[in-house]
């Protein structure tokens, strides 16, 4: 495990809930010490925390008939002032200040919201203010939600510059088959030459949370490929963070790539929410992908699909249409339309705002 000074904790619904469905305080109050002891250690510290809809389930008895969208809403907006003002309690004995910042898809998507967003997350760090994070429940229509919080965990590693992100959940990390089996062994370490060790990964989710394991190393591996180092520890076990700090924690660790540089980091979580679609041509495909730092230029450009403003997400696809990287619009559709094809033009995605798939 590499050093850490920038660490973002994400902390699952299966980790702060109880098996009859209720927060469970002891889990809450124990881990709030540990990240205490890593602030005081002098990292820096942002916490990603689910449980809001246990809280909001314990307060308020909603009848059964009720649409189960709207039940969670009225869960999650309810149970984030109770899993809020909680947190508040513990850290505050702690001598420890906490912010809450809610987010949804679309500040991350739109790059003035993700500066601000960045901006506000630094400055209260640089406070000594923990920030904890969590999804907007309540205004996110199913299409515009995260996958679950490790998506919000991970896109929030890219966006300060983490080096490293923790996924805490009731396991010790990825297994060669059923955790409970106990044939099953951890895999204790995931390198970029590692095989392909989602075959493993049992597709069925947690009780409580969005996501399961298949999501986590889907992120997990998104992000080491930034250069982020990744743990996906158990947090149901006493002391998880004094291991880490200790470098003795058994998890599952994914080995970070050399690190990008922050507009990629933007760009390479934006396959969601890309605005239009660039087709481009072999030779600007080979130019791309050669070892020669490149930008796309319009002669390479066979067709363009869907309407853009400058500053929008476009994903680029070659002429088989497979999937060839990201990059952010340095003029909209209809300058692009005109320039399509041609010589002695600018840049319609310029390389520092260029992200690359599988390609290093």
């Amino acid at each position: 495990m590499l050093e850490s000074k920038v660490i973002i904790i994400k902390i699952g619904s299966n980790v702060l809930t109880q098996s009859d469905g209720m927060p469970d305080l002891e889990r809450m109050k124990h881990l709030v010490s540990q990240i205490s002891f890593l602030i005081e250690q002098g990292k820096k510290v942002v916490l990603v925390s689910s449980g809001a809809v246990a809280f909001g389930r314990q307060a308020v008895a909603i009848p059964e008939k009720l649409n189960p969208v709207f039940k969670k809403q009225i869960w999650a907006a309810t149970g984030q002032i109770r899993l809020i003002h909680q947190y508040q309690g513990y850290f505050e004995k702690k001598g420890i200040q906490i912010a809450q910042i809610l987010v949804t898809k679309e500040d991350f998507r739109d790059r003035k919201h993700f500066l601000n967003m960045k901006n506000c997350i630094e400055a209260l760090l640089q406070q000594g203010i923990l920030p904890v994070i969590n999804e907007n429940d309540t205004v996110t229509i199913t299409e515009l939600m995260f996958t679950d919080n490790d998506e919000l965990a991970s896109l929030t590693a890219a966006m300060i510059n983490a080096d490293t992100l923790m996924l805490l959940t009731n396991v010790d990390g990825i297994f060669t088959g059923n955790p409970a089996e106990p044939d099953s062994e951890l895999i204790e370490k995931i390198a970029s030459d590692t095989p392909e060790v989602s075959s493993y990964i049992s597709a069925t989710k947690s009780s409580f949370g969005r996501g399961g394991m298949l999501t986590k190393y889907a992120m997990a591996k998104k992000s080491a490929d930034l250069g982020i180092q990744v743990i996906i520890a158990n947090g149901k076990k006493n002391g998880v963070l004094q291991a880490f700090a200790d470098k003795k924690l058994r998890c599952t660790w994914f080995e970070p790539k050399k690190k990008k540089q922050a507009p990629k980091k933007w760009l390479a979580h934006g396959a969601h929410y890309y605005k239009g679609e660039v087709f481009i041509n072999s030779g600007a495909k080979a130019s791309l992908t050669s070892d020669v730092i490149r930008s796309l230029l319009p002669i390479g450009i066979t067709k363009l699909e869907g309407e853009f403003s400058k500053g929008d997400i476009l994903l680029i696809r070659d002429e088989k249409g497979d999937k060839v990287g990201l990059g952010r619009a340095e003029y909209s559709s209809k300058s692009a339309i005109e320039k399509l094809g041609q010589k002695n033009h600018k840049a319609l995605i310029h390389y520092n705002y260029l992200y690359l798939f599988d390609h290093d």
